[in-house]
Formats: structure tokens, sequence, C-alpha cells
């Protein structure tokens, strides 16, 4: 059954409660075509990059900090902060030769000790608390001079340049979470709860072929997708994002429409310290009872990519095309593995969601539908999206979820959500032979040898069944003819110093 929200029905109907901020700001001065406006689906939870969690907010403060790396709409790397780097013939350390000329929005100059003080923290070196569990390879940093930053490494880690793209802060600025300060093209200027944020060009931006093209950035929180529609057709917003599939082709004539896959990873997940859950043959008659092409045709129309591991196809070489038919959806087979384990009568479960993410919402009562027909009796618990992100995604204190893990460019920050210790392994999935093959792929230094790891890694995942991998959502973006520029990248990343009004 094709499930279709209220949203969708409505999609058209006009909203007259769009906020006195977004229609104040659209005044003459504002479309001289310095200003591109755009919605937002959920509120920012920290533009202190240590703090934050959201897809959303990393999209948007990609803009206004930078990493010694950087990397381009195919995921490749390219120096940024940094000038260059070399690696050590042992792989163990790297020295990285920093860019001169670069300032903090605040008009600091950026040097190696900017770089000392966030790799320590991030790595928890010299008495800090790791703000990074990906840094943990970290051995020691230092700087022997002010344009000059070297990292050693416990041992070798074929992904390390991948996590050099970290953001870079300010070593004696401690005010990021009200006022961020970073050295991207970007600067921010203003964020109202509930309404907006604002963003303005660097007019000292340190590389000239990536400065901005657009003054002035400002981003609405519109969760209802009929107020971004609303305010799209009234030319209060340029760009409307995250739009159903029905309500972009429906306006596929009138507007631009892009659509394009997320390298993102929407799922079932299943806490394992939630009782039934603990028994895999449970979370395999789940796997069995889920009807993926029915989320995918009734929730995202079709603009969806199936998946059968915690990964996309998107990251090509690392990715396990071997897995399509573990699961494929069979209720005798569900019913077969839960007669297995202690629940062969069903049992009653409570799905939390993000509420102001109608998908997974939308997800959540599909799922309900398809897991009733093997007695599993579920009740959808909306929540805001601070609530989960404390709730679920912190605290752990939840049955099961729907969400999507935003993608990454490196393999290892996509699959160590599933590693033991990891302290964001909310799943709370545990397999000795999944952190074995884990360790082998972060070590290995060889491409290729690294990827055979990564694609042992999501067979494993796929075998014992920690969530049921559902799909890669596609995005919809729908904007105004006269917008160009719009690049998508292989992570959440809204790329403004591409953006620009045609003539």
């Amino acid at each position: 059954m094709k499930i279709i929200s209220k949203l969708l029905k409505t999609a058209f109907a006009f909203i007259g409660t769009i906020s006195i901020v977004l229609l104040a700001s659209c005044s003459k001065a504002g479309y001289e075509r310095n200003t591109i406006r755009m919605s937002i689906t959920s509120e920012p939870d920290s533009f202190f990059p240590w703090n934050s969690a959201a897809a959303d907010t990393a999209a948007i403060s990609g803009n206004i900090f930078e990493g010694l790396m950087r990397f381009d709409e195919k995921g490749t790397l390219f120096p940024c902060l940094a000038e260059s780097y070399e690696i050590s013939s042992d792989n163990l350390k790297y020295t990285f030769k920093l860019k001169k000329g670069v300032k903090f929005h605040n008009g600091a100059d950026f040097s190696s000790a900017d770089c000392v003080y966030t790799y320590e923290n991030l790595a928890g070196l010299n008495g800090k608390t790791a703000r990074a569990d990906k840094m943990h390879v970290v051995k020691a940093v230092s700087a022997p001079d002010a344009h000059t930053f070297v990292v050693e490494l416990k041992n070798q880690a074929g992904g390390f340049l991948a996590l050099a793209t970290s953001p870079i802060l300010l070593h004696d600025y401690d005010d990021n979470e009200t006022l961020p300060i970073g050295t991207g093209p970007y600067k921010f200027k203003e964020y109202t709860l509930h309404e907006r944020v604002i963003l303005e060009k660097n007019e000292n931006y340190h590389d000239a072929e990536r400065s901005g093209k657009i003054h002035n950035i400002e981003l609405y929180v519109m969760s209802d997708e009929n107020a971004a529609l609303s305010a799209l057709q009234s030319n209060q917003i340029d760009i409307a994002q995250m739009i159903t599939g029905t309500n972009a082709k429906a306006l596929s004539g009138s507007y631009k429409v892009v659509s394009h896959p997320q390298n993102m990873v929407q799922i079932l997940g299943m806490n394992s310290k939630f009782t039934p859950f603990a028994d895999e043959n449970v979370r395999k008659a789940i796997s069995f009872a889920v009807n993926k092409k029915e989320i995918i045709d009734g929730v995202f129309d079709g603009f969806a990519t199936e998946l059968y591991s915690n990964f996309s196809p998107i990251l090509g070489e690392f990715y396990n095309d071997k897995l399509s038919d573990v699961y494929k959806n069979d209720l005798e087979k569900a019913k077969e593995y839960l007669k297995k384990s202690d629940y062969a009568d069903g049992f009653d479960l409570t799905i939390t969601v993000p509420a102001n993410y109608q998908p997974h919402v939308d997800t959540a009562q599909i799922l309900a539908n398809q897991l009733a027909k093997i007695n599993i009796r579920c009740k959808i618990e909306p929540v805001e999206w601070t609530t989960w992100l404390d709730k679920v995604y912190t605290k752990f204190d939840y049955e099961a979820t729907v969400i999507a893990f935003a993608g990454k460019n490196d393999p290892a920050e996509v699959l160590r959500r599933y590693y033991s210790t990891y302290k964001r392994n909310f799943t709370n999935f545990k397999s000795e032979e999944f952190d074995n093959a884990f360790n082998r792929a972060e070590a290995e230094t060889n491409p290729p040898k690294r990827a055979e790891y990564y694609k042992e890694c999501q067979a494993i995942l796929t075998e014992h069944a920690p969530a049921v991998f559902i799909c890669d959502p596609g995005i919809n973006i729908v904007m105004a003819k006269n917008i160009d520029g719009y690049t998508p990248y292989p992570v959440a990343f809204y790329d403004f110093t591409k953006l620009y009004f045609k003539k």
C-alpha cells in the first residue's frame, strides 16, 4: 500500500504563517541578486563542530570551517589549509606545510598553533578530553614552526588524510557555540532560533578561485514541506530542499529540479539492549519481513537506492555488491526465524522517530504495517530532534528507531558506528569478528586490500543484522530557474561558493 502523507496531499496549499522575519527580508534590496535564500528542514544542533551531530548543520558549517584537507564533488581529497603534505616511508608521520596569509573571520592569523590545539582536543592528547573517536590513531602532534604541522600516528591508517578534513579551530577562542569563527569562504552573521541562519561572504578568503559569488546566504528553518513550497512559489525563498518526489515532479516545469543520491543510509536501528533484539534470530526475522521497495515507492516516490548494508554504492570501490540476496522480502522465512527465538508469538515494539523528518515518520508507519504480519505490534513515538539526539543517539534509551546516517567520504567513518566500543554505537552491536575486520581495514595502506576489508565489514553487518538497511534516499532540490551552480557532494555539504544568479 502506498502511503501518501498529509504533506503530499496539501503540498500546494497556501500557508499563511510564514514568519514575519522571512516576509520582512523580502525587501527590494533583498533581491538585488546578492542574497540567496534556502529552506533547511531541521534546527541547527550546534555550530561548534565538536558538539554537532546533525547532517544539516554540518552541511552549513562546512562553509564556515575548514580542515587541512578538503574534498571535491567526486570525493577526491585536496590540500586546503595545508599547502602541501609529505608522508614518511613508514606511513606513521604526516608533515603538513601550511598556507601563509590565511586569516580567521575575526582577523586572527592562522598558524600551526591552531592545528596543535585542534588535534590535541580531537585526539585527547596532553590531558585534553578526546573530542573525536576517529582520531584515536593520533599519537602526537607538533609544530616545528608557525607554518609546519606534524602528526605522528600510533599505527598505519590508510584513511588518515580523509580525517584531516576535520575543521581547524582558532586556538585562543572559546565562543564557537554562539559565534563560530573559522577560515571558510562564508562567515557566520546571525542565527535566530526557529527562524533562520545568515552567512555572509568572507571578503578576505585565502583561495580566490573558491571565493563565493553571492554575498549573503539566508537559511530558513522549515520542517513543514508545505511552508517551504509556499515560500518558494511566492518568491520568498529561492531554493527549497528535501522535497518529496511527487512534488518535485509537479514543479519541474516551472522550476529547476536537481535529484541525486545522498550517500546516506536510512535504517531501522534495533537496540540490542532491548531484550528481543539481543536474539539475532529476531533481528533476522525483521530483516526478512521488511519490504524495502514498498518503502522506496511509498515514501520516496521511487527516488531512492535500495541498500543491503550500512553503505551506499556511491562509495564505489569500497562498496560490497554481493549482498543483495541475503535478506529478500520473505514472510515465511521471517516467521521461521521468529519461531527459533523466544518470541514466536511476537512482541510489542516502540519505534522512536524524529518528528521533523517526515520521511522517517512515514517509513515507520509502513514498517509497522509490515511487521504486524509477523505479529510484532509497533507503536510509533515521534519526538523532537533534540530529544532524539539525547534519548536515542546519546543515551541509547530506545527500542527501535528510523534514522538516516549522513554520508561520509571515508569508509571508516561510515562503519565505525558499529564498532563495539564506539561511543555512538547506539544499536549496541558487539562483534569481535567485525571489530577485527575494521581494525585491519584502518591499518591497511594498500587501497585494494583496504577495500576488501571494508567489504568484509559490510558482509558481517548484513549477516548479523544490527539494523535493517533500507535505502539511500534521493534528495530533491527545487529552485528558481535563474539560479545555477548547485553541486551535489558525496557527503552532507551545501557548497554555497558555487551558487550564483544567471544573467
